[in-house]
């Protein structure tokens, strides 16, 4: 098996893990708890409390209408798999903390959007908190997401760009006469 073989395997295997990963703590979380149930796991910090999100990201478009969730979460997440899927193409194979980034957060949005597909809307369950303040619930995807974004702009941050030394120019000739 070739490196570069290797290398896209462990890429494909990151993004099905957080895919896998995903879709099966949330068939977890609908099998055993109620909608809206809470189970305090660190007192006044973390619990499991199962939700459904019908929006983006910290409940925006929850309001919208159904049809125009549907039409806009289809389009954005096409739109956003075809992204990542040309990123992730186009990096150059050295970059591997940012073709790795990539992939996790092409695993979490392939996870939810399985989600809207199956459901309309996005199962979260892990909710964080400081005693009545609560950080918006998300899931297992959005964690991914998360992470693999941070982990990118760090990456860009501090990536060093392969300049070609400046060549210096002869300064330019000048004839009498022309």
């Amino acid at each position: 098996m070739s490196g570069a073989t290797l290398r896209n395997l462990v890429l494909a295997s990151l993004t099905g893990g957080v895919i896998v990963t995903d879709q099966l703590s949330k068939l977890h979380i609908v099998q055993t708890m109620r909608l809206h149930e809470s189970i305090p796991i660190i007192p006044n910090l973390f619990s499991l409390t199962y939700i459904r999100n019908p929006g983006a990201a910290f409940g925006l478009l929850a309001g919208s209408s159904n049809a125009f969730r549907m039409v806009f979460f289809g389009l954005t997440s096409i739109f956003a798999l075809v992204l990542l899927g040309t990123i992730l193409y186009r990096m150059p194979e050295r970059d591997w903390m940012g073709r790795l980034s990539v992939s996790a957060i092409l695993g979490g949005a392939v996870g939810n959007l399985i989600d809207r597909l199956r459901f309309g809307e996005v199962i979260d369950f892990l909710d964080v908190y400081i005693d009545n303040y609560h950080w918006p619930a998300f899931n297992v995807a959005d964690s991914a997401i998360t992470v693999g974004v941070i982990f990118l702009v760090i990456y860009f941050m501090f990536e060093k760009q392969d300049v070609p030394p400046a060549v210096p120019q002869a300064p330019s000739v000048q004839t009498p006469g022309a």
